[in-house]
Order: C-alpha cells, then structure tokens, then sequence
C-alpha cells in the first residue's frame, strides 16, 4: 500500500476535521487581534510620554498588563486561565475553550507590534496632522493607520504565524487542531511518517501566510 491508502485516506476525515480547528482557532485570534490589539496598540501610542494626548498613568497600566501577558509561557497561560475560559463557554477542553486564551494572547502580542509600527510614523505626519486641525478620529485613520500601515500588515502576519504555532500547542491539553492530530494519530500510536506530514502541512501553510503577507505590505507601502 502507497503512504495515501496507509495514512491519507484512513484518517482523512479526521486530518480535515483538524484543519478547520486549526483555522478556526487562528480566525478567531486574528479577529482579537484586529478588533481588540489594533485599538489597544493605538492606544498605547497615543498616551505614551511625549505624544499629543500622553496620559502616563494609563500607558503604565496596560503597559504592564500587555507585558504580563506576553511573557506567560503559552502552555502556563492556558491552564492559569481555566477558571475564566470555563466563565466564559462552560468548559475549559476543546477547541472553542482553547481560542480564549489564544485570543488573550493575540491581543496582547499584535497591540505591541501595532504600537511599535505606529511608532515609526514619521514626526512630520504627526505635526501635519496637528496644523491641519485633525482630531482624533482624522488623526489615526487618515495619518496614522494611512502612513504604518505597510508595518501594520507585516506585524499582523508575523502574528499570524504565531498564532498557527500557539494553535498546535493547544493540541497537547484537548484543544484541537492539527496539534492534537498529531499527537494523536501519529506520535501516540507510533505513525511518524503521518506526524512528519501534519509538519509539513503546517510549514506550507506558515510558508504561504507569510508569503502573502509580505506581499501585501509591499503593494502597501508607497515609500
């Protein structure tokens, strides 16, 4: 028998049952980190010492709070937050309990990079926009998010790969996904052949986000 009637077409359902777990794990923290981490990094930039509206007791606290979040170990991270996730969907297994603490992650890991690219804005953008009599709402969709938005893009993707990475670890404590796949059908029952091809699946998948995405910040970026 060939590798795709020993492995492929035996656990067919199941590797595309892992799949969908895994895009949607990776959908759901994207979400979180456009929606939550984008507005959150903003704004970081915005209340950070020296900047029009600085406001350094609150950059302090989610400061502290992002970095908090970012220097968990990933694995500590989901069983510290067993207690809310079960708050939140009923259970702490499964692949919807694992998006909330990939969604926490994600937020706190895209607001940094989006503050970072925010960041390299040119000051005379800024001071455009100031004795142009922006406000606020002018002032980030039509300066700041125009001007980063090639290292916007860039950021989201290298988000975007971590994500794919943290979606496997899941896998290790019922979450799901190609992860749990596997360890399941390939590590646990001594079939390193279908393991080393869930890897090569996930290679080709962070190959092609990746490609994407910088080819997307290129067309973005008019500099």
């Amino acid at each position: 028998m060939n590798f795709y009637e020993t492995y492929i077409a035996k656990y067919e359902s199941e590797m595309w049952e892992a799949i969908g777990q895994t895009f949607f794990m990776v959908g759901v923290s994207l979400a979180a980190a456009i929606l939550i981490g984008l507005p959150l990094g903003t704004l970081l930039y915005l209340t950070r010492k020296g900047q029009k509206y600085e406001n350094i007791v609150l950059f302090t606290i989610l400061d502290v709070i992002v970095n908090i979040i970012r220097s968990f170990p990933f694995l500590l991270l989901v069983v510290f937050m067993i207690p809310l996730t079960r708050m939140i969907v009923g259970t702490a297994l499964g692949t919807t309990a694992a998006s909330i603490p990939l969604a926490v992650v994600a937020i706190a890991s895209y607001s940094r990079l989006a503050e970072q690219s925010l960041l390299e804005v040119p000051k005379g953008v800024v001071e455009a926009a100031s004795s142009m009599g922006a406000n606020l709402f002018q002032f980030i969709y039509k300066f700041l998010y125009v001007e980063a938005r090639s290292g916007l893009v860039r950021g989201l993707t290298l988000s975007t790969v971590s994500f794919i990475s943290y979606s496997t670890v899941v896998g290790v404590v019922g979450g799901g996904g190609i992860g749990d796949f596997a360890i399941r059908y390939g590590y646990q029952r001594y079939e390193t052949e279908l393991m080393v091809f869930t890897i090569v699946i996930m290679i080709v998948f962070v190959q092609l986000i990746q490609y994407l995405g910088n080819l997307l910040a290129r067309i973005l970026d008019k500099r």
